[in-house]
């Protein structure tokens, strides 16, 4: 084969021997194309695959793990959560709108695929610098994009979280997380069963849109990339494909389904036929075609948006065709399940691929490399320098407030609709997101409704803390699975189990390698103490640009259990209440904003985490939540204690009082396993008294007073140092730092 052809497919010459090995001979262009869209790191996990079997999986509530389209968690009474987090960031990275659209309608897909009716969108995004013009571009772009997919398919978008670091000015990251609603008895698997069973496709026409996107996403981002990689999205068929998919599931039409994703025909057919130790044979004749002279080749590796690979019976044919018609949708018979396990694809009566399928899908060559025993870039890190101490409380609180990290992000989510579906409990903008749950069992809403009980409901975040991953990946890790578990834990829910998405550059680095290595053994430690298994996810690898590798940023999506929405907590302060700090203070600003605005420099040092201290902090937040002990909960993040206090006093539109004992440092470190809680005075000694039982460092920081005046005072050994601000210019400027950052 000429190594020009194996250059453009990504395949080394080592792998195209093997390829050669199995097949027992040279392999045609369309096979190529197959082992290359196949073997790619996003459909094959060659550098992840044998690290990401170190996480913990199983679960009480967990029903399937990793290896299905989405995760699906049993949350009681036969209703069951189905969720996922991808990423789109190389075709974001190239053209914005489309690139996040159909980032958006992916894993909707993945969802509804297995008989979930889509509840809540989520995001997680990346970006560059935000004074570029190029920066500029694509947020306006990506947000667009979002906005307009989700709103148009009718999903509330009820969270997410947005980052700007210099790191990502060309190679931007794109994550979309779907979480959807099934009843036990409906759920549909990617398993194909049934020698004789049919294959049908059905949604929109196959064009060249997409060709080659699971090897695009597998590479480094060039400044352009290869525009027939992007897809086009079409939101309103994808309405049309979600109903129609439904109906078929609810009426026990489809026997398993996949989303034509990544490596679109190939990939949904070829891995359907191996979870059921089956072969496949497709017939590309009928396949609806957006233009005429398509070739097999372009064919198999399409992935043209809104379309489905459904298993059927042949004898329910008529019935599936029927609801496919009623739904304005194509739908066509295109394969066949075999005993003889190969993939045979025919085209104008010509075979044009002919191979064995566990040489496709089961012996993608695994990568297990060096581990160093530190990353080359650690020895580079420089220590920051200790004049931070002169910066006034004044000139920091107002640079923390404008800057887009932190900001208020109504710009953002203003643009999507975060109340359809009249299932949305806490906004954007209130705290983290919750979503109502109406169970299917009418006899149990019956039952809550005699003895006025409440309704479930999920709480739903996305944290990554790619500066902490950065140095140091392990501790990183834990951070932001930790940091997800506060933040549900805020609102009164129950972690439960996480999806992820590990966006990473060059495996072949062996300094990204580490950092890979490192991360998943951080997951793996926090999940295991705080008892959040993983679900699935997705890897995305070979982001990179001029700068280098971006940093280590795993995203971790996360599901918490509410038992009754009624009693949900929200982070702003309500008057005439005492505020209290519940876990450690820090004094370290390593990896801080603070650090990073004032300084230009993360420092040397990752903040530090106890997961077993973490737990009992949690534990005690999530049991005084449910004592009806607090009025207000905040975890502590980005911008330390002081942010988390103003945002409090901005959300509730009250003043206060902050007596924080410390300096600087103390005020806008980003402390671990530390909350901020409000009570009502009679409460306060009742939560002292678990804190000190639970071995909980309690601390009262504040007040909330009925005027709008803000008072900040920084405590020490020497002095007492004191800054006055009004409340609504503090507001104004937190509500509008992030649209006078992008604008």
């Amino acid at each position: 084969m000429n190594n020009d052809i194996l250059k453009q497919h990504k395949i080394s010459e080592y792998e195209y021997k093997l390829i050669c090995d199995y097949i027992g001979r040279e392999p045609n262009i369309n096979e190529i194309g197959v082992f290359s869209a196949m073997w790619s790191e996003h459909c094959g996990y060659k550098n992840t695959k044998l690290l990401l079997k170190n996480l913990p999986t199983k679960g009480k509530r967990v029903v399937f793990g990793p290896g299905e389209n989405a995760g699906v968690i049993d949350i009681g009474d036969g209703d069951f959560i189905v969720f996922k987090i991808e990423s789109h960031n190389h075709p974001s990275s190239v053209e914005p709108y489309q690139g996040a659209a159909t980032g958006v309608g992916g894993i909707l897909r993945d969802v509804f695929t297995m008989g979930a009716r889509p509840i809540a969108i989520l995001d997680s995004l990346k970006f560059g610098d935000p004074s570029l013009s190029r920066t500029k571009h694509l947020v306006d772009g990506v947000v667009r994009g979002i906005g307009d997919y989700g709103n148009c398919v009718g999903i509330p978008n009820v969270g997410g979280d947005t980052f700007f670091e210099d790191i990502y000015n060309q190679n931007i990251l794109v994550n979309a997380m779907c979480v959807g609603y099934a009843r036990k008895k409906k759920i549909v698997t990617s398993k194909a069963t049934g020698i004789g069973n049919v294959l049908v496709y059905y949604g929109a026409t196959t064009g060249r849109d997409g060709v080659h996107g699971a090897s695009f996403a597998s590479a480094k981002l060039d400044d352009e990339g290869p525009r027939s990689a992007i897809q086009v999205g079409n939101p309103f068929l994808e309405k049309l494909l979600l109903e129609a998919t439904l109906e078929l599931i609810e009426k026990d039409l489809i026997i398993a389904a996949q989303d034509m994703g990544a490596a679109g025909l190939t990939s949904a057919s070829t891995e359907m036929a191996t979870k059921g130790n089956l072969g496949v044979v497709l017939n590309l004749d009928s396949i609806p075609k957006r233009v005429s002279d398509i070739t097999p080749y372009e064919m198999l590796l399409s992935e043209s948006q809104e379309r489905m690979l459904a298993l059927i019976n042949p004898s329910n044919w008529e019935k599936v065709k029927k609801i496919l018609e009623k739904w304005d949708l194509n739908g066509v018979i295109v394969g066949e399940l075999i005993e003889e396990k190969v993939f045979k694809v025919t085209y104008n009566k010509e075979v044009v691929v002919n191979l064995p399928l566990d040489s496709i899908v089961e012996k993608v060559p695994l990568y297990k490399r060096e581990v160093l025993p530190k990353p080359s870039y650690f020895s580079k890190l420089e220590p920051l320098p200790d004049n931070f101490y002169s910066i006034s409380i004044k000139d920091a609180l107002i640079k923390m407030l404008s800057s887009p990290n932190i900001a208020s992000k109504k710009w953002i989510y203003q643009q999507y609709d975060h109340m359809i579906g009249d299932s949305t409990v806490v906004k954007p903008g209130e705290g983290v997101g919750v979503i109502r749950v109406f169970s299917g069992s009418k006899f149990k809403n019956f039952i809550n409704k005699i003895f006025c009980k409440g309704e479930k409901g999920i709480a739903l975040t996305t944290t990554a803390n790619p500066r902490y991953c950065y140095l140091d990946p392990e501790k990183g890790a834990m951070i932001a699975v930790a940091e997800a578990a506060r933040d549900v834990i805020s609102v009164g829910a129950e972690p439960v189990a996480i999806t992820n998405c590990l966006n990473f550059g060059n495996p072949e680095d062996l300094d990204v390698y580490y950092q890979l290595y490192y991360t998943i053994e951080g997951m793996k430690k926090a999940c295991t103490v705080l008892n959040t298994p993983v679900t699935g996810g997705n890897a995305s690898l070979y982001n990179e640009g001029e700068l280098g590798s971006i940093y280590p940023t795993p995203v971790i999506g996360m599901v918490g259990l509410i038992k009754d929405v009624s009693k949900v907590v929200k982070p702003d302060f309500k008057k005439d209440t005492i505020i209290i700090l519940l876990g450690k203070k820090t004094e370290r600003i390593d990896g801080s904003e603070f650090a990073k605005l004032f300084f230009n420099k993360l420092g040397n040092k990752c903040p530090d985490i106890d997961l077993d201290y973490e737990k009992k902090v949690q534990e005690l937040v999530l049991e005084i939540i449910n004592k009806g002990f607090v009025t207000s909960v905040d975890s502590v993040n980005l911008g330390g204690v002081g942010i988390s206090f103003i945002k409090g006093c901005i959300r509730g539109n009250v003043g206060g009082k902050l007596r924080l004992k410390g300096n600087i440092a103390t005020l806008f470190g980003e402390t671990q396993s530390c909350f901020i809680v409000g009570a009502k005075a009679n409460k306060v000694e009742k939560i002292k008294r678990l804190a000190i039982k639970n071995g909980v460092d309690f601390e009262i920081i504040g007040n909330i007073s009925e005027d709008k005046k803000i008072e900040i005072c920084l405590v020490n050994e020497n002095n007492e140092n004191r800054e006055f601000f009004n409340l609504d210019e503090l507001k104004n400027i937190y509500e509008n730092g992030f649209e006078n950052a992008i604008k």
